[in-house]
């Protein structure tokens, strides 16, 4: 019995490469994002679908997918390869888990990115009368400022959902990263204990 069909062929230029290679030594890369890049570096060094799977501890079907998901997106790296900062923007939608069934994407990863962009900075340099960011608050300066039309608070809180337990000061606090070019950097903490509700923890800048 032969050794199957050939998998697709992936394309990947050395700043893409590298891209990957940083953000799976940082030790912040989350365990899912980091079996994908896995995947993405053992195909473009030509390995089968079966034996890369059994390396990095997957099933075939995961190694096509993701080698499918960067093989479809093989033009959009191409016109960005030359803009580290758009370059990271794009390997981190490529990367990220599709879209819930059931509700279309609404909002696109440009707008997405500016809001979580502008979580990073404190509220008042934009004029906002408090010491940390609310998905409420984030949602009312989100519109303000022209990046959305409207947009939710729940909305705006599964933007800022992706949190990773962290300790400073004796209290148990949970930063948000961000996808970016070399990994994944810390843009503000939620501290539990002075959460006032679902739609008003505050998000204060790292």
């Amino acid at each position: 019995m032969g050794p199957g069909p050939l998998p697709l062929p992936l394309v990947m230029s050395p700043a893409q490469e590298a891209a990957l290679t940083a953000l799976l030594r940082r030790s912040s890369c989350p365990q899912a994002l980091a079996l994908r890049v896995k995947i993405l570096l053992g195909a473009v060094a030509d390995q089968r679908n079966e034996p890369l799977a059994r390396a990095v501890g997957c099933t075939p079907t995961t190694v096509r997918k993701w080698r499918g998901r960067w093989h479809a997106a093989a033009a959009r790296l191409a016109a960005v390869d030359d803009d580290p900062a758009a370059l990271a923007q794009t390997i981190a939608a490529i990367l990220a888990d599709a879209p819930r069934p059931g509700a279309p994407g609404t909002f696109t990863a440009d707008q997405i990115v500016r809001i979580v962009n502008l979580a990073c900075c404190p509220p008042e340099q934009s004029g906002r009368p408090v010491t940390a960011w609310t998905p409420r608050e984030l949602a009312d300066e989100a519109a303000k400022q022209g990046i959305v039309v409207t947009i939710s608070p729940r909305t705006v809180g599964r933007f800022l959902a992706v949190l990773r337990p962290a300790r400073a000061g004796g209290l148990h606090r949970c930063c948000l990263w961000l996808p970016a070019a070399g990994g994944l950097y810390p843009l503000g903490c939620f501290n539990p204990r002075t959460a006032t509700g679902r739609h008003d923890r505050p998000y204060q800048p790292c």
